[in-house]
């Protein structure tokens, strides 16, 4: 996948323009593959996506500098890690929920890519954008306030279309987790959206990197009981997990 990806930006480059049809074609590969292709190398901002395609990335196009981008970039590996570990919990004609977070976002990419037919429901724009491409998906963004710097959707206006799903697993991550305050964020409306869904879903899974255990952030939308289980990575140290694996079932 890397060097076909490689390979595109080369040609975009060469050519300034090209379209998926033309990708696809070339590469004998799906039109939705080339689109989620697009896709990331636009968000790593080496192309510039247009409608049928891309073209060049002029040298004055801004970057992007969002938190949400920062983040995106933080423990990528470590994320990437805890999303394989996840994809495993999902079957076919499930209903599941992504948050906007990044770890939801590669949780997303293999999703994309395996061939489980399933119902998303997402407040991640990106997430959403990406999944739109698959024929075996559907997709479902919860309406609210669109905010840029992270990616996300947010605010009540979500609820009454909350409550029509039976959703079977909510995925969902955190800036911080500890024993005593459980998940908490930095945003009043992503953490009052993130409660609901913890609420409203039969299980709910903590997508947690090592770098965030035993920490607090401003506010707290779930406590630890509220919780089915915690996805982690193997950089866990050993006394972090014993003493989390006490309270909650803890994967790694």
């Amino acid at each position: 996948m890397k060097k076909r990806r490689d390979e595109i930006v080369s040609i975009v480059n060469e050519k300034n323009e090209v379209g998926v049809t033309e990708l696809s074609k070339k590469f004998n590969v799906s039109k939705p593959t080339i689109r989620a292709d697009l896709n990331e190398l636009d968000e790593q901002g080496l192309i510039h996506r247009t409608h049928g395609g891309a073209k060049k990335k002029e040298l004055d196009f801004p970057l992007k500098d969002s938190e949400y981008d920062e983040r995106k970039l933080k423990n990528i590996e470590d994320k990437k890690e805890i999303a394989k570990k996840a994809l495993s919990l999902i079957e076919d004609d499930d209903c599941i929920c992504l948050d906007a977070s990044s770890t939801c976002y590669e949780l997303a990419k293999l999703i994309f890519y395996s061939d489980k037919k399933i119902t998303v429901l997402t407040s991640g724009l990106r997430t959403a954008n990406l999944l739109k491409e698959s024929n075996n998906l559907t997709v479902i963004i919860i309406g609210g306030i669109v905010k840029a710097k992270s990616n996300a959707v947010e605010g009540n206006l979500s609820s009454s279309l909350i409550q029509m799903f039976n959703i079977k697993i909510f995925f969902t991550s955190s800036y911080a987790i500890s024993i005593n305050e459980g998940l908490s964020d930095f945003s009043l409306h992503e953490a009052n959206l993130k409660n609901e869904l913890i609420r409203s879903s039969l299980k709910t899974v903590a997508l947690i990197d090592h770098t965030k255990f035993n920490k607090n952030s401003i506010i707290k939308f779930g406590n630890l009981s509220d919780i089915n289980a915690i996805i982690t990575d193997k950089k866990i140290s050993p006394e972090v997990y014993k003493q989390y694996s006490q309270r909650i079932d803890i994967i790694k």
